[in-house]
């Protein structure tokens, strides 16, 4: 167990008698995690720390993939209440996708531990491709403890497997299998939890990693950091059911606001049973788009000025340049409109405030638990939802 006397300075609570490792910090009702599931609706960030954001257009904007904008963001954010800000991975060959998608990008799991630094209340989320390259579960396991304290609880992971061939062969391997990726990262997750948790020395030999005698301190605040699992295939929902507080979930049917709200209530309702049945209540995070101004005629300008700005150098809705196998974004280029990627985001919002609120209002109804934010232009469109979205939703009951 952790130090009793580390844990009574910092004030965190435990749980008696249970390995501190395999509880959810949502279990500890001090955690940053308890304090943001209070929220009637969690409010999140998605970070642009990848050049473009997600939109292949080019209409002027600041949206910036460097390190002091996005920190920039996450202090706005913080400081209107966001309860998340999330960062993306991704490894791509010289050019990224083309044009203003054009690869640049931040890591997610160093920049956002910088970022602990600079803030004080909103959690942090970093995504990382658990089976790629150097990543040795002793390593993480240290590497996220100590960010954990720095933190004080506010650091989370995104585990993901990785989906596209390219991004493997990176690495110098061929891609892993679908189903057979999940199978690894079930055991560098549970060889990660053991080192959380560990009061002695722990050995292990497995199909691919061995630890001899290895200990990890300083424990993890609140039993171990935020797990979120970005995932929507059988393998994925099912991995996310046994280890994750968190699933970030696609749309099934594409990111026109209407479609994707008559898909969601099934999609979701299954990942609670799934985790239910498992003994664990999981939370679910979408991505909307949000493009937003005071009356319909300004948003429809700026939604089509957009897409008049489309940057016919960026592949096909991203993927199409690499080879992917990912199952949560099948089925999409049919539901999709050919412009769709110059917007992007895994649905698309768009309206006045009253309209926005609204959309936002259900899909809380259709099952959501947390909206996971981005723009176009994220620093005047971040302030603008600040100053005329945020107010609705509490208004709405859905932010205290």
């Amino acid at each position: 167990m952790v130090d009793a006397n580390a844990i009574m300075e910092l004030g965190y609570m435990t749980v008696p008698d249970v390995p501190l490792a395999t509880r959810s910090p949502a279990d500890f009702p001090d955690s940053p995690l308890s304090r943001a599931l209070r929220q009637p609706l969690l409010l999140g960030l998605f970070l642009p720390i990848q050049a473009g954001g997600w939109s292949a257009s080019t209409l002027p904007r600041t949206t910036d993939w460097t390190f002091d904008y996005n920190a920039a963001l996450v202090r706005q954010a913080e400081d209107l209440g966001f309860d998340l800000a999330f960062g993306l991975s991704q490894w791509l060959p010289k050019g990224g996708y083309g044009g203003v998608l054009n690869g640049q990008a931040l890591d997610s799991f160093i920049s956002l531990a910088a970022m602990a630094a600079i803030t004080r209340r909103i959690i942090l989320i970093s995504t990382v491709h658990v089976l790629y390259g150097p990543w040795h579960p002793l390593h993480f396991a240290k590497f996220g403890a100590t960010l954990d304290h720095i933190a004080k609880g506010r650091w989370g992971v995104n585990i993901v497997t990785g989906h596209r061939a390219v991004e493997h062969e990176m690495f110098g391997w061929s891609r892993i299998e679908h189903d057979r990726r999940y199978e690894l990262a079930t055991e560098f997750l549970e060889v990660v939890q053991r080192l959380w948790s560990e009061t002695e020395n722990y050995s292990y030999e497995g199909e691919r990693w061995r630890l001899q005698d290895a200990f990890v301190t300083p424990k993890p605040a609140f039993g171990r950091p935020v797990i979120v699992n970005a995932t929507g295939s059988d393998a994925g929902i099912d991995f996310a059911a046994k280890y994750s507080d968190i699933v970030f979930m696609t749309s099934p049917t594409g990111s026109e606001i209407e479609s994707a709200l008559a898909s969601l209530p099934a999609h979701v309702a299954r990942i609670k049973a799934e985790a239910r049945a498992k003994g664990r209540e999981i939370r679910t995070l979408i991505n909307p788009m949000v493009v937003c101004r005071d009356t319909e005629a300004d948003t429809r300008a700026y939604h089509q000025a957009i897409l008049d700005h489309i940057d016919t150098s960026t592949s096909p809705r991203g993927m199409g340049r690499f080879d992917s196998d990912a199952h949560a974004w099948r089925g999409r280029a049919i539901h999709d409109a050919p412009d769709a990627r110059a917007l992007g985001g895994n649905i698309q919002i768009i309206g006045t405030p009253e309209q926005v609120a609204g959309h936002i209002l259900r899909l809380k109804q259709a099952g959501i638990d947390g909206i996971q934010l981005s723009f176009y232009d994220f620093k005047p469109d971040l302030t603008q939802f600040g100053e005329r979205v945020l107010p609705l939703l509490k208004q709405a009951g859905l932010r205290l």
